[in-house]
């Protein structure tokens, strides 16, 4: 088997779709049920992203592999065997290549996935796999009324359970450090940026300039301006699944982004030829990349300079930790905590947002009280010290 990029030329309904996966046989034919799987998967609508391309066609590669030196037909559901071969293909992972649970849900995840699309297509008479019915945890009398599952859901059967370790956070020790060590008053505020609002790295990155005003000269008196992050409204942003939301931002956080924007961001504005969309520049005076790597780069620098292990990610972990803490202590009339965190963060689903309450029902009673007040407040004294 051969797994291989596409390149420009590779062009599907007039869109070129470079770094596409294509899976070839070793005669370099097409494996067909395979590339129209990626085309149904990773190009209709079912995956939002890039970022997913490449870990899917290296799953499909890698079981399409493992059938072939085992000289095991892809189509053959009905081996006869108490051991399908999506189970074999999983106990290969875990045992003889020592790859870890995560690694091997996400593989079994794609190829399931592939399973069914074969069925819908008629390529295979029955999956190679059942589903079962497990116990979910629940948070008691958390959004019951809502709930009729019984705390039950239909999982797959050849999928190992997961153990999920919990999200990591700072405290707002560790964040004051992390911002006394961010000198650079451009990374500063993009670090700031995400503490305020569990933006993901990405979204970080193409923020946009045209996103940023003075709340004063605008008239918005209100403690929380509600923004929209619109990829489609012509100003740069991009979100996960190009899914428009809204979120809120702290009046006094807008206004030092604002002072951020007059004061310090033209320095690096005038290295640009062209005008900048994005709200944070590189050294060139140029957007970061779309992926927000260089973004997380920064944050791990700025860590280790503050003795502290972070990554971009966890500042959105810190995000949404500290801010439940703040909606469960200072309740809201008419706001349920988690499901504004879930529409704050871009969750399409309200489980995903649940670990951070798992999370803070495990924490110590240390947690702050007004979050985006300590934050402000941390933020003076870190600008004072740089």
């Amino acid at each position: 088997m051969e797994l291989v990029w596409a390149t420009e030329d590779l062009v599907i309904a007039g869109q070129p779709y470079p770094g596409f996966p294509i899976l070839l046989w070793d005669t370099m034919e097409s494996c067909v049920p395979a590339n129209q799987f990626f085309r149904h998967y990773l190009l209709r609508g079912v995956i939002g992203s890039r970022r997913s391309w490449p870990s899917t066609g290296r799953a499909l590669y890698d079981f399409f592999s493992f059938l072939q030196v085992h000289e095991i037909d892809w189509c053959d559901v009905d081996r006869g065997e108490a051991k399908s071969l999506v189970a074999a293909y999983r106990d290969y992972c875990l045992v003889a290549c020592g790859l870890a649970l995560n690694t091997t849900r996400q593989r079994l995840t794609y190829i399931c996935k592939f399973y069914e699309f074969a069925l819908k297509e008629g390529w295979v008479k029955r999956l190679p796999f059942a589903y079962e019915e497990r116990t979910v945890r629940r948070e008691p009398g958390f959004l019951a009324h809502v709930d009729a599952s019984g705390g039950k859901a239909m999982a797959n059967d050849v999928m190992p359970r997961s153990h999920k370790a919990l999200p990591k956070f700072l405290n707002m020790g560790e964040i004051k450090m992390l911002l006394v060590a961010a000198k650079n008053p451009h990374h500063r505020t993009m670090m700031r940026l995400a503490l305020h609002t569990g933006l993901r790295r990405e979204e970080i990155a193409a923020f946009p300039l045209a996103y940023v005003f003075d709340p004063d000269k605008a008239g918005r008196t209100e403690r929380n301006l509600r923004i929209r992050l619109d990829p489609f409204d012509g100003s740069g942003m991009m979100t996960k699944g190009s899914k428009p939301r809204d979120i809120y931002v702290s009046r006094k956080f807008m206004a030092e982004l604002f002072r951020y924007v007059i004061k310090v961001r033209g320095e690096r504005a005038s290295l640009s030829k062209t005008p900048q969309k994005a709200l944070f520049l590189n050294q060139s005076g140029e957007r970061y990349g779309e992926d927000g790597k260089s973004l997380n780069r920064i944050i791990s620098e700025t860590g280790k300079q503050a003795g502290i292990k972070v990554h971009a990610h966890m500042l959105r972990h810190t995000y949404a930790t500290q801010t439940l803490v703040c909606l469960q202590r200072n309740p809201v009339n008419g706001l349920e905590p988690l499901v504004f965190l879930q529409r704050q963060l871009g969750h399409s689903s309200i489980q995903t947002t649940m670990v951070y309450l798992h999370l803070v029902n495990e924490m110590a009673d240390e947690a702050v009280l007004a979050y985006d007040d300590e934050l402000n407040a941390l933020a003076g004294a870190s600008d004072g010290e740089a």
